[in-house]
């Protein structure tokens, strides 16, 4: 798993999603834009994160293990029965 950059600072943060209310864009591949970092984080439950490229890996995402989105790697989650998350955007300050 990566790890975020320090130089980064967080500037937008969606609102938490449940296995019932996560975008359905979030559970195919997608990726964030050009230079914009994702920490998903879990508050409760787990969530599968996988990482399409440039190999793929899936990681099980818990409130003890968050997940690092790096700017435009194609990725995609998958709740694991009840989960709490959101995700928090960062970008070089």
């Amino acid at each position: 798993m990566k790890t975020l950059p320090e130089h980064l600072v967080a500037y937008k943060k969606t609102p938490v999603f449940s296995e019932t209310t996560v975008p359905a864009g979030l559970l195919k591949e997608h990726q964030t834009k050009a230079g914009a970092w994702g920490k998903i984080v879990v508050l409760e439950g787990e969530l599968e994160y996988t990482i399409n490229e440039p190999e793929t890996e899936t990681l099980v995402l818990t409130p003890a293990r968050f997940g690092v989105v790096e700017p435009q790697i194609l990725h995609q989650v998958k709740p694991l029965g009840t989960v709490q998350f959101y995700v928090e955007f960062y970008r070089a300050g």
